[in-house]
């Protein structure tokens, strides 16, 4: 499993850019998986519902199953860490190409997404891992390939060609 990362600060269009960049990779016949960092806590559960019940009852894991799809929930408890990437791509289907938005200070390749209507630096000058940047527009000072924030099918062909999964 080939795994490729999306970094850049927060409101610069990462998660944009992946929801475009996933159907141009599937459109290549590659299955492709996401991981996404959360810095804040999340809740795909809702109040009300069975499995939030079995959760507020002191459930550690709860796995929701139906015909379309299954979702396993599992609680961190007070003093519990927060999995590390490698702990968590144990939890993950082997596909093609899994793509990660955020770790950035992870060592695996990633493309930094910039657009200086953002208001803060390009982080690829000091980060060895960043092998490219997509921008909307000019990156000025870039050590790295840069590419076209609206072209996705430029992007996907650059992950293809980067990752060795050219069919």
């Amino acid at each position: 499993m080939k795994i490729f990362g999306l970094t850049g600060w927060s409101g610069s269009g990462k998660t944009s850019l992946i929801v475009r960049l996933i159907p141009a990779l599937t459109g290549r016949g590659l299955r492709v998986s996401t991981v996404k960092h959360a810095h804040k806590g999340f809740d795909i559960d809702h109040p009300g519902k069975d499995s939030h019940n079995h959760r507020l009852a002191g459930a550690t894991e709860v796995l929701v199953s139906s015909p379309k799809r299954w979702a396993l929930m599992h609680e961190l408890r007070d003093g519990d860490p927060e999995l590390t990437l490698e702990e968590l791509l144990t939890k993950v289907a082997p596909v093609d190409l899994l793509l990660i938005e955020g770790f950035k200070r992870q060592p695996h390749e990633k493309i930094e997404v910039w657009r200086a209507e953002v208001g803060k630096p390009l982080i690829a000058p000091d980060d060895p891992t960043i092998v490219a940047v997509v921008s909307d527009g000019p990156v000025p000072d870039c050590p790295v390939p840069v590419l076209d924030l609206n072209d996705a099918e430029a992007v996907a062909a650059f992950v293809v060609e980067r990752c060795g999964l050219g069919r």
